[in-house]
């Protein structure tokens, strides 16, 4: 599945980052960085918790 972000509203509170560090870090400036665009196997869960976690609901899946 793809991960989609939408920029305008993701505030950087590293919540995703929290769930799966795997996909979603943090860079220096404190701004969201994906590091993969799209889900395997291993990160499909963490991502799943992070798109629920997402107090702006900034990230989504898309098949």
């Amino acid at each position: 599945m793809k991960i989609k972000v939408d920029f305008d509203l993701c505030e950087s509170n590293a919540l995703c980052e929290a769930m799966a560090p795997e996909v979603f870090e943090l860079d220096d400036d404190d701004y969201l960085v994906v590091k993969a665009e799209e889900t395997t196997p291993e990160t499909l869960e963490n991502v799943k918790r992070a798109v629920a976690a997402c107090p702006r609901a900034a990230i989504s899946l898309e098949d």
